[in-house]
């Protein structure tokens, strides 16, 4: 009878004694908290960010709010023909007594960067808006009489925040919809606003049409010269 031969040894490599392996790993963690440590040495020695604070408006803040509000829709206002941005700094100062407004203001270290006025209700004399359009279409409106920017804040997240303050407060007072006015002309804020969902309400525009204009009094007109004197030969000379 043929002897069974003993099984071949496969080859295989032996696992790695057990010290070296938790050295390894005592090695990995201490470059873990190192490299964390260096992390957060960063973030400690890095500047904080500035913060955007906003608040309501208060009465020491009309003559700032006012100077801010000409300085941000100064080229607007240059290109647009119903100049109401702001109306007047007497007409500013009533609105800031009217009651159902809010107005914030936005600041980063003490500077102002924006300002919002909004209104819950149809208010006042001068006021824009047709109540029973809302009314038929089951809107109920917060009203933005006016939203602005510093023009050194484009495109800094600043304009954002105010909209995202304006939906909080329409939230709030269970309202649906922002409503707002834009000059038609001012295709900078137009994109801006269709890109965060707004959408046009109607199709009012200023149109214009040449007319031919006519003096009322007639141009100068040259003088002709005296006429030569014409002899007079009529009649018959005496006989």
């Amino acid at each position: 009878m043929a002897r069974a031969r003993a099984p071949r040894k496969t080859g295989s490599v032996a696992a790695p004694p057990p010290e070296p392996a938790k050295a390894k790993t005592k090695a990995g963690a201490k470059a873990v908290a190192a490299k964390a440590g260096k992390r957060e040495k960063k973030a400690a020695a890095a500047p904080a960010a500035p913060q955007m604070i906003v608040r309501h408006m208060n009465r020491r803040d009309i003559g700032r709010v006012w100077d801010f509000l000409k300085i941000s829709f100064r080229e607007v206002n240059a290109e647009t023909v119903e100049y109401q941005r702001p109306r007047s700094k007497h007409r500013f100062e009533e609105v800031f007594a009217e009651e159902g407004i809010d107005q914030l203001v936005f600041e980063v270290d003490g500077e102002i960067v924006a300002y919002a006025e909004c209104s819950y209700e149809v208010l006042g004399s001068d006021n824009w808006i047709n109540p029973r359009y809302f009314e038929k279409r089951d809107m109920r409106p917060l009203f933005i009489d006016e939203l602005a920017v510093h023009p050194h804040m484009n495109g800094r997240g600043v304009g954002s925040f105010v909209l995202e303050q304006l939906h909080h407060l329409a939230r709030v007072h269970g309202l649906n919809q922002l409503v707002l006015e834009v000059a038609e002309n001012n295709e900078r804020a137009l994109s801006w606003y269709k890109k965060r969902t707004f959408k046009k309400l109607d199709a009012a525009i200023f149109m214009a049409a040449p007319v031919r204009i006519d003096d009322e009094l007639l141009p100068p007109r040259a003088l002709p010269p005296p006429r030569e004197p014409v002899a007079d030969d009529s009649g018959d000379d005496e006989k």
